[in-house]
């Protein structure tokens, strides 16, 4: 089981080009990122996996696992080594039965440690909470406040993943306040350099 912590990015289909991705995500690994998760919600069933393989690829390279979002068959089709599900997906138990006991399973809960409690009671492997500042890939999600990451320290036994708006400038406070990871998709591939840019945040959980 691979464990979560350090830095998540997240790919994102309006930040990088299908051409760019195989070669945007290992320059993100090079710069630390420990875990890459494959997002991308307008592409036919095709391309995911054909995207999702050529990350795989990379990910494997670097042993570095790669979650998918929302889709367990995907997950499944190309062997990834986890799925991430939101409140309104299949629940643990179907994951687990149909990617296998030691596939990472990782439950979106929003601003609430109840849903985490609940989601570490069926079997998942880490919990995100967020969105702790505004986010342009969700602008629609509902603020967390950081006082739920120290909650969680407190309350929980598995990882623990900060997500929504986070950047160079507000990345150490949700480290400090207690985050395994912090997922970010524009913070490292917004910029002309993902590699220099999740160098920078990788770093601050050395600091």
């Amino acid at each position: 089981m691979s464990t979560i912590n350090g830095l998540y990015v997240i790919t994102d289909e309006n930040l990088i080009t299908h051409d760019n991705l195989k070669y945007s995500v290992e320059q993100a690994i090079l710069g630390g990122a420990s875990i890459v998760q494959y997002r991308n919600k307008s592409a036919d069933s095709q391309t995911k996996v054909t995207q999702a393989e050529n990350i795989l690829q990379v990910c494997n390279l670097h042993s570095v696992p790669l979650i998918i979002n929302d889709d367990i068959a995907l997950c499944a089709e190309i062997g990834a080594d986890g799925v991430h599900l939101g409140q309104d997906d299949a629940d643990i138990a179907d994951a687990k039965e149909h990617l296998g006991s030691d596939t990472i399973i990782g439950i979106t809960c929003h601003s609430s440690i109840d849903l985490a409690v609940k989601a570490q009671e069926g079997g998942a492997d880490y919990v995100a909470f967020g969105s702790f500042f505004p986010s342009q890939t969700k602008p629609d999600a509902k603020p967390a406040e950081i006082s739920i990451l120290e909650k969680a320290q407190l309350m929980l036994n598995i990882p623990t993943v900060a997500i929504g708006g986070i950047n160079i400038d507000n990345a150490s406070q949700l480290i400090e306040a207690g985050a395994s990871s912090i997922a970010v998709a524009g913070a490292v591939f917004a910029g002309s350099d993902p590699k220099a840019q999740a160098e920078k945040l990788s770093r601050l959980f050395r600091e």
